[in-house]
This record gives structure tokens, C-alpha cells and sequence, in this order.
């Protein structure tokens, strides 16, 4: 999504519903009271935390580093590829395209790189 952080964790909770909605009012509250900064770093871990339990990401973490490009086409090794990407923070972030990029190409089969 191109847009501010600050902007991407507004929409995010925005969009939020039902008991995530209340989670989240809860959430920010506990946060303000605390002094933590209101951000998407914090937004996303606490979300994660509550909502995507951490073997579940582990497992998509792992997922992400095995992925290979075998059988599939390009397209959709790329779609593979930027799904399971958000799952490995040393790839997924800002300063980290060369890093992802030698991955992404790591994985493509020989014929093709």
C-alpha cells in the first residue's frame, strides 16, 4: 500500500469490525495510557499478537525461506512470493528491496534466472 504509515495504521483500524473493532478501542486505550507511540509498528505487532498466533507466522516465515519457484509459473511464484514476504520482517520493510530481490531470484528456477 503506498501511503504514510501513520496513514496505513488509520485506515487499518478503521477497518477494523465487531470484536477486533472493541479490541482495538481497548487496545489503544492501554497504549495511550501507557505512553507507548500510536504507530504501525506497534499497531501491526499488537495485532498480530492478538489475531495471527506466533507458530502460525513461524510457519509462514519458514514457508517464505524454502520458497522455490519449481513447477509454477512466474506469475505465480510472485503472488506466492509477496503473500509469504510480510511474514519475514528482515525482507519485508523499508531498505530491504536488494536483500528481497536476491531472494526473489534465489528462487526462481535455473532456466529462468
Amino acid at each position: 500500500m503506498g501511503c504514510p504509515l501513520i496513514q496505513k495504521m488509520t485506515l487499518a483500524a478503521f477497518m477494523l469490525s465487531g470484536e477486533a473493532g472493541i479490541w482495538w478501542q481497548g487496545a489503544l486505550q492501554r497504549m495511550i495510557a501507557g505512553g507507548t507511540q500510536v504507530n504501525w509498528e506497534n499497531f501491526k505487532q499488537l495485532f498480530l499478537e492478538k489475531y495471527f498466533p506466533r507458530d502460525v507466522r513461524h510457519k509462514k516465515h519458514v514457508e517464505f525461506l524454502e520458497l522455490k519457484q519449481g513447477e509454477d509459473s512466474v506469475a505465480n511464484y510472485v503472488t506466492k512470493f509477496e503473500d509469504l514476504v510480510r511474514f519475514c520482517p528482515m525482507y519485508d520493510g523499508v531498505g530491504n528491496e536488494e536483500d528481497k530481490c536476491v531472494k526473489f531470484v534465489s528462487g526462481l528456477r535455473p532456466d529462468i534466472k
